[in-house]
């Protein structure tokens, strides 16, 4: 059996990128997003390529559907040498406005499934003395902004949980990284909301989801003499 690698939330963009470049460098892509069904099109470019794929729908919040896919991957592919992190929930709302459920809604997305979904990997590649775990940052990473109370606090969490696991994982072989992800990315959310942004594609302005997902398989390919905790991605024009 070969090795996986799961992608969680992987979508059209960034996440479906990461799980092709995973598969295409021999793992099989185990991309996962809520509704499986919207998975299709991914797994079928994934296997038209020749390369392994096992698309799975489940909700990243929930603990048992978690643990539950953790077992089944490594029964039926094989050892969980990946674990990418890479749900959004970027949802902009002033704080006069922002709402528990709302607020405690985005922190389940950012946060406590990047905890689940973490924990379950490092429980099985511990014994192992090998594994990757990489979390998807973005600007909210590390500043707050107006309207991103809610986003920015997951992200915040994320974070800081990335760099805990980093302190107690590294010693046992778990290279566990954090991507900030620093820009618009090509998306047809941005097509559409963003036209301008989107208008600088051409001049390599807005971030490339393939160039995305090759940094993160360098990520896991790094010797561990040299391992990246924090990677900081960004368009040459953005700014700082």
């Amino acid at each position: 059996m070969s090795g996986a690698a799961i992608v969680i939330g992987a979508g059209d963009a960034t996440g479906g990128a990461v799980a092709a470049a995973f598969a295409a460098s021999g793992l099989t892509a185990v991309p996962v997003r809520r509704n499986g069904d919207q998975l299709a099109p991914l797994a079928a470019r994934i296997t038209a390529a020749g390369h392994q794929c096992l698309p799975i729908g489940a909700d990243a919040r929930d603990e048992a559907a978690m643990i539950a896919l953790f077992d089944r991957v490594e029964q039926e592919v094989g050892p969980v040498e990946v674990l990418v992190f890479n749900i959004g929930a970027n949802s902009p709302m002033g704080i006069l406005d922002e709402t528990v459920r709302r607020y405690t809604k985005i922190w389940e997305m950012c946060a406590l499934a990047g905890f689940i979904t973490a924990r379950e990997a490092a429980r099985r590649m511990a014994p192992r003395g090998r594994g990757t775990i990489i979390f998807t940052g973005a600007t909210a990473s590390l500043r707050g902004s107006a309207g991103f109370a809610g986003f920015s606090g997951g992200k915040f969490a994320l974070r800081s949980l990335a760099q805990a696991m980093a302190r107690e994982l590294g010693p046992k072989g778990i290279h566990v990284a954090h991507a900030i992800i620093d820009g618009a990315i090509d998306t047809d959310f941005i097509r559409t909301n963003f036209p301008d942004r989107y208008a600088l594609k051409d001049e390599d302005g807005i971030l490339d989801p393939e160039a995305i997902a090759a940094e993160y398989v360098r990520l896991h390919q790094q010797p561990r003499s040299a391992w990246t905790h924090e990677l900081d991605l960004r368009p040459w024009i953005e700014r700082w």
